[in-house]
């Protein structure tokens, strides 16, 4: 996936920060004609974009067209309500607060119990977390293996400077909604909305 979108999406947690990385193995499009040279059309841009951020963030095309929708609906620019929206997400959230290599294994910590959001367990990533909510990895699973290696992962990687982190007390939070200047991914949210209102 990283090689067809031309760039590093982190999908194999501490794979994507060493030599084994794809794309840093073979640059160039997966395939048998990869290292063609093409000429996208306008169409084939905007599709790209738009499959390029529903792979950074894991989601089916079902899933990211009821995110656009509701974006559509919200006051203000749809590219950008879309974007808030997804980084609200309480999987991206765990893995952004670091208690996970990538955003697959915060799927799956969420999926199986090990995530509290105000002292209560969710089992659902996609519930969409509200400024000010506390998310913390329960009591009984902070010992696990794979939460304490990502926790020493992420101490690279750093947290967003619109959540806060609690490290010694497995606990972080929503501070604020991210400005689009925040979020640094190379996404030009225009194309994926110039792609749904075709």
């Amino acid at each position: 996936m990283c090689r067809r979108e031309g760039l590093k999406l982190f999908l194999k947690g501490e794979r994507c920060y060493t030599d084994k990385c794809a794309i840093e193995r073979r640059n160039y499009p997966p395939g048998a004609h990869g290292q063609a040279r093409t000429r996208f059309s306008e169409f084939a841009l905007r599709l790209r974009e738009k499959q390029k951020l529903k792979r950074i963030y894991g989601l089916l095309e079902k899933q990211f067209s009821q995110y656009f929708e509701m974006a559509e609906r919200m006051a203000g620019i749809t590219g950008e309500n879309l974007l808030v929206l997804l980084e609200r997400r309480l999987d991206n959230v765990v893995y952004r607060l670091g208690f996970s290599s990538s955003l697959a294994q915060a799927r799956q910590l969420v999926l199986h119990g090990h995530i509290e959001v105000g002292g209560k367990v969710v089992t659902i990533p996609s519930y969409l977390l509200e400024v000010g909510q506390v998310v913390s990895i329960n009591e009984k699973s902070r010992q696990k293996k794979v939460i304490v290696e990502a926790i020493e992962l992420a101490q690279r990687r750093g947290v967003p400077s619109w959540m806060s982190l609690e490290r010694e007390q497995f606990r972080g939070a929503l501070r604020s909604l991210p400005a689009r200047s925040d979020l640094t991914m190379p996404i030009s949210e225009k194309l994926i909305v110039e792609h749904y209102s075709r």
